[in-house]
């Protein structure tokens, strides 16, 4: 069985120029995609604009994993590790509960494209980890090229959740078939272009759910970019961090909330400190020296993924 998610019908949520479309949502009340699909939690695309406000959020236990496919994005976590996820690149974060996480555009000229995938934990508690990975153009042209397994196999990003992650760049025509094992499921997302997926044909930010079916049979209609992930289910666990919903609004906050989420002043010598404007509105200022320093040399320019070497 095939079921779809249109990309008019994702939650689309805008503050200013900054815009996120959410495949799943929890409010959404009768909607059968409320709590994820098995043990995909959430599915997530973003456009940061240049020198947008800094996003922050409390996380729970979870696995992330963040494509960029256009731009950079920089990140930081409360006990200190940052970096620069550029063009081409995947990030994998365990995340653990109470730890807090910030984001924003690397880059003061250019936009950035990204997609975050959420996964739901496969044991709690598990200590807070990151990993990063480049998959070029060439790996990912023509096939399914894994990018997250739980063996890491092919030098993918090490998943402890029993999911593979895959993305490939597929030419019109190209047959593709993911084979499913027995009480498997899959989810396929439509970065860019249009695809044939069984009966339904799915453009750009369309998603199928594909459930009790020994395979995912893909056929492009133009040059296409997809998204599969192979998944198990899950077993029933609580959907709130704290009373806060895990989708977390990623805009705005109760002023509860944004009280907790604030930084200390000793952040401001982070990677992503902070200012605030006139409008009250949290935006990203200068990074700490070693990050600036990669910043100015690696986001002058916007990367494009088909400019990506491979490995």
């Amino acid at each position: 069985m095939i079921t779809l998610r249109r990309a008019k019908d994702r939650r689309h949520e805008q503050r200013r120029k900054q815009e996120v479309w959410r495949t799943f949502h929890q409010q959404a009340g009768t909607d059968p995609f409320a709590d994820g699909f098995g043990t995909l939690e959430l599915f997530n695309e973003d456009r940061h604009p240049p020198g947008a406000g800094v996003r922050r959020r409390h996380l729970h236990d979870a696995e992330i994993i963040t494509y960029v496919r256009e731009g950079a994005l920089a990140y930081e976590d409360s006990t200190g590790r940052a970096g620069i996820i550029q063009a081409g690149e995947f990030h994998r974060m365990t995340a653990e509960r109470g730890v807090r996480y910030s984001e924003a555009n690397a880059s003061r000229t250019d936009w950035a494209q990204t997609f975050q995938i959420w996964l739901y934990p496969s044991e709690t508690g598990v200590e807070l980890g990151h990993e990063q990975r480049r998959f070029g153009t060439a790996q990912r042209r023509g096939d399914l090229c894994v990018v997250a397994s739980p063996d890491a196999r092919g030098g993918s990003l090490r998943l402890r959740q029993n999911a593979l992650v895959y993305s490939a760049m597929l030419a019109p025509g190209k047959h593709v078939v993911h084979e499913l094992a027995e009480g498997r499921r899959a989810w396929l997302h439509v970065v860019k272009g249009t695809t044939a997926c069984g009966d339904f044909i799915l453009s750009t930010g369309d998603g199928a759910g594909v459930t009790a079916e020994r395979a995912v049979s893909l056929t492009p209609r133009e040059e296409s970019e997809i998204l599969l992930l192979d998944l198990g289910d899950r077993s029933p666990r609580s959907h709130t961090n704290g009373g806060v919903p895990v989708n977390d609004p990623v805009f705005s906050a109760p002023d509860a909330v944004r009280s907790r989420l604030r930084a200390p002043p000793a952040r401001r010598q982070g990677l992503i400190p902070h200012r605030r404007d006139s409008e009250g509105l949290e935006r990203s200022g200068s990074l700490s020296s070693a990050a600036a320093e990669e910043t100015e040399a690696q986001s002058t320019r916007q990367i494009p993924c088909d400019e990506v070497r491979g490995g």
